[in-house]
C-alpha cells in the first residue's frame, strides 16, 4: 500500500524531532540505555534467536556460534576475528571513558528492532568544537552480512586513538580535523549475521521480496544443522545443469552445462516453504538501505504505474523511509562541515564513487571530477583494488543504480563521497594463467593459503523432497562474502588507510597575518586606516567543490572584523568602518549626508569566495579614527568545509 500524505509527514515529523535528541553526546562518556533490554543473542546459553516483526515465515532460528567470530569483549582488540556488534560496543564504551578528550560517544538513532545505532566523534576538544574543524564521516555496515566493513571502521578508531600523541601526523590530524564514525548502522542485520545461519541483503523490517502477498515465508533453511546454509546438490538426469569440473579432480567444483547434460541440480540450502517452485527467495527483511537515499531515488517495479519508468528494487516505500538512512541524511545535514564519507561495503571489491546513473564526464564539473579521479588512483595505490571509478560505468557496466549513496554524497550534499566495497572473494591468483579467476583458483588458494577451511566437503543428507541430496561448498560467509578471519587485518587496514588518506587532504586554514596601515589623516581630528587580515588554505582540497558552492550546502569564506563595543560608542565615536558603496546602503542614510561613506558598527564581515588549496586570501577592512589609543581587534575567518579561525591583535592608532 503506497503511503499517503498524512504518514508520509508523521514520518517526517519523526525525522525532525527524533533529530533534536539523538545526536546529542550521552552524558558521562559510557553510553547507558535507558532501559537495558535483553536481547536473545546476548544470552551464550540460548538456543534459538527471535527476529522482530510479524511475518508470515517463521522469526525464530537456532541460535549459532560462527567459528572466527568474538562474541565477548577481551582485554585486547584485534583484527584477526571478528566481533560481534556487543564487542563493538564494548569497545566503543571503553574508549569513550579511556580518552574522553578525544571521543564523544552517542546514539544517533534506534533500530527498527530497537538496539540503538550507536556513533562516535573523534577530535581533541582542547583544540575547537567539532562543528569548527573540517571532517570526514565513514559508515560501515550498512548491508547486513558485509561485517568485514564495519571492522575497518573499527580499525580506524583504534589505529587514531592509540597513536594520538605519539605519531605527529595522527596527533595532527585529530587536532585539526574531527572524523565522525559510525562502525555498525544496521546493528540488526549485523547481529542477525553473527548468531544465525541467515543472512540478508539490509534490515529485518518484514518485507515481500517475491510479490506474492506474503511475507517473509521463505528463509533458508539448515537442513543439516550446522549452522552454515551451503549449497544442496541433488542427481536428476533429466533436468541436471551441473556436472564435475574435469579441471578438479577431487569433484568439489561443479560447472554449469545444458539442462540435461548434467548429473546435478543445485540450490542453496533451503526448502520451498511457500510452493511456489524457487527456494529462499524470501527471508528475512529484504529492503536494501543503499537504495534508499533520496538523490536520483526510483519506487519498485509493483509501484511504478506506466510500466515504462525506471525502477529499483530494494528501494523502500519512499526516500528515507528506513532509520538507518535516514540518520546519515539528518546527521550530515546538520553538520555541512563533513566534506570526505566513506559508507562501506563488501565483496568486489572496487574504490566506488558518483554517478550511479551517467557517465561521470556527462554530468560532474570537471574540477570536481578531477579530484575524485585523483583519489581513485590514490586508493588503488593503497589498497591494490583492481576495479576504481564510477558506479554507472565500472561497476554498473552502463546499468544504472538509484536512490545510491554516492550520488546523494555529490549531487545533494556536493561532497567527496565513496561507496567503497571490501575484500575480494579469495580471487587472489590465476593459478592456471587462464585469465580467469575461476572456483578452481579459489579452492587452490584456500588449500594453500587458508589450511582448507573455506570450502565445506560435500557431506550426504536427506531433503524432504528431493530425497538424498549432497551439501557443501564454499563458505557464504566467512569466505566468499568476508575473508577468513585470519585474513581480515590486511582488508580492513587499507581501507582505513585510504580513508585516513582522503582525510589528510582536507582544507587547512592558517594565518598569514593582520596588517594595518593609515591611508590618510584630516586636520589631526582624524584619520583613514585599512587593516588587511590574510589567511592560507595549506590543505589540498578548495574549501569548497564547485557541486557544493552550487547546491548550496556551503557558504561563501567570509573573514569578520570585530572591534570592542566600547569603541562605537560616544559622540564621536572612537572609530566608524568606511563601508563600500552597495553595503549597507540603509544604515549609511541613518547616519546623514555629511558622513554617508561610513557606519557605526563593531563588526564588518566579508566574503570571499572559495579558497583553493596552497592558495592565499586577503580582505581589506577600512575605517576611520577620531581619537588615539590603543584599540583590541578580534579577526575571524569562517569556512563551512574549512573551518574556524579566530585571532585577536592590539593596533596603537593615531590621528596626527
Amino acid at each position: 500500500m503506497k503511503p499517503d500524505f498524512h504518514s508520509i509527514m508523521h514520518e517526517v515529523f519523526l525525522s525532525i524531532s527524533l533529530a533534536l535528541v539523538i545526536f546529542m553526546p550521552v552524558t558521562g562518556q559510557g553510553y547507558r540505555p535507558l532501559a537495558e533490554e535483553r536481547w536473545p543473542e546476548s544470552d551464550a546459553d540460548s538456543i534459538w534467536y527471535t527476529v522482530k516483526g510479524e511475518r508470515h515465515g517463521i522469526s525464530f532460528f537456532p541460535h549459532v556460534i560462527h567459528p572466527g567470530v568474538e562474541y565477548k569483549a577481551m582485554d585486547t582488540l584485534t583484527f584477526d576475528t571478528f566481533h560481534t556488534a556487543d564487542v563493538f560496543y564494548t569497545w566503543l564504551q571503553r574508549w569513550a571513558e579511556e580518552y574522553p578528550h578525544l571521543t564523544d560517544l552517542y546514539q544517533v538513532a534506534e533500530s527498527y528492532e530497537g538496539r540503538p545505532i550507536l556513533q562516535m566523534t573523534l577530535t581533541n576538544k582542547e583544540t575547537g568544537k567539532d562543528t569548527d574543524k573540517p571532517a570526514a564521516f565513514f559508515e560501515g555496515n550498512r548491508h547486513s552480512g558485509e561485517v568485514t566493513s564495519a571492522e575497518s571502521v573499527l580499525w580506524l578508531i583504534q589505529y587514531l586513538l592509540e597513536n594520538y600523541g605519539k605519531d605527529p601526523e595522527i596527533t595532527r590530524i585529530l587536532d585539526r580535523n574531527t572524523i565522525y564514525v559510525r562502525p555498525i548502522n544496521n546493528p540488526d542485520g549485523h547481529n542477525l549475521y553473527m548468531h544465525t545461519a541467515q543472512s540478508n541483503r539490509s534490515t529485518v523490517r518484514p518485507t515481500d521480496n517475491d510479490r506474492d502477498g506474503l511475507i517473509d515465508e521463505d528463509s533458508p533453511d539448515d537442513i543439516d544443522g550446522d549452522g552454515v546454509i551451503l549449497t544442496m546438490r541433488w542427481k536428476d538426469k533429466k533436468k541436471g545443469n551441473m556436472k564435475a569440473d574435469p579441471d578438479d579432480p577431487s569433484g568439489r567444483i561443479l560447472m554449469r552445462v545444458p539442462a540435461g547434460k548434467g548429473v546435478y541440480l543445485t540450490s542453496s540450502e533451503g526448502i520451498d516453504n511457500d510452493g511456489d517452485g524457487r527456494i529462499n527467495e524470501d527471508g528475512i527483511g529484504g529492503l536494501d538501505l543503499h537504495r534508499n537515499y533520496p538523490e536520483n531515488w526510483r519506487p519498485e517495479r509493483h509501484v511504478e504505474a506506466t510500466g515504462r519508468g525506471f525502477t529499483q528494487r530494494g528501494a523502500g516505500e519512499y526516500p528515507l523511509s528506513e532509520i538507518e538512512t535516514r540518520s546519515v541524511v539528518l546527521f550530515l545535514l546538520s553538520h555541512p562541515n563533513i566534506y570526505v564519507v566513506n559508507s562501506m561495503d563488501t565483496r568486489v571489491p572496487m574504490h566506488l564513487r558518483p554517478p550511479s546513473t551517467s557517465p561521470s564526464g556527462d554530468r560532474m564539473y570537471d574540477e570536481d571530477l578531477a579530484w575524485y579521479t585523483y583519489f581513485d588512483s590514490i586508493g588503488k595505490g593503497i589498497t591494490g583494488y583492481e576495479r576504481t571509478g564510477d558506479v554507472y560505468n565500472d561497476y554498473g557496466r552502463g546499468n544504472p543504480l538509484f536512490g545510491h549513496g554516492p550520488d546523494f554524497g555529490y549531487w545533494y550534499y556536493g561532497a567527496i563521497w565513496y561507496g567503497d566495497e571490501l575484500w575480494n572473494g579469495a580471487r587472489y591468483k590465476d593459478y592456471d594463467e587462464d585469465d580467469d579467476i575461476d572456483q578452481i583458483d579459489l579452492l587452490r588458494w584456500d588449500e594453500e593459503e587458508n589450511q582448507g577451511r573455506g570450502f565445506i566437503e560435500w557431506k550426504s543428507a536427506i531433503h524432504p523432497v528431493y530425497g538424498d541430496i549432497e551439501i557443501g561448498g564454499f563458505h557464504p560467509k566467512f569466505f566468499s562474502q568476508n575473508p577468513p578471519a585470519e585474513h581480515l587485518l590486511p582488508w580492513v587496514k587499507n581501507q582505513a588507510l585510504f580513508n585516513l588518506a582522503m582525510v589528510k587532504h582536507l582544507p587547512s586554514l592558517d594565518w598569514d597575518g593582520i596588517e594595518i596601515q593609515k591611508t590618510e589623516s584630516y586636520d589631526k581630528d582624524s584619520a583613514d586606516y585599512e587593516i588587511i587580515v590574510s589567511f592560507s588554505n595549506t590543505g589540498m582540497l578548495p574549501t569548497a567543490l564547485k557541486q557544493a558552492h552550487l547546491v548550496k550546502i556551503v557558504r561563501e569564506d567570509q573573514v569578520t572584523l570585530e572591534f570592542d563595543e566600547e569603541v562605537v560608542k560616544g559622540d564621536p565615536p572612537i572609530l566608524k568602518f568606511l563601508l563600500e558603496e552597495e553595503n549597507d546602503r540603509a544604515e549609511r542614510r541613518r547616519y546623514g549626508s555629511d558622513d554617508r561613506s561610513s557606519s557605526i558598527r563593531r563588526s564588518v564581515t566579508e566574503k570571499c569566495g572559495f579558497t583553493k588549496g596552497g592558495e592565499k586570501t586577503e580582505v581589506s577592512f577600512k575605517f576611520r579614527v577620531y581619537k588615539s589609543g590603543k584599540i583590541k581587534a578580534k579577526a575571524g575567518v569562517s569556512s563551512t568545509r574549512g573551518g574556524i579561525l579566530v585571532k585577536e591583535q592590539v593596533f596603537d592608532l593615531s590621528v596626527d
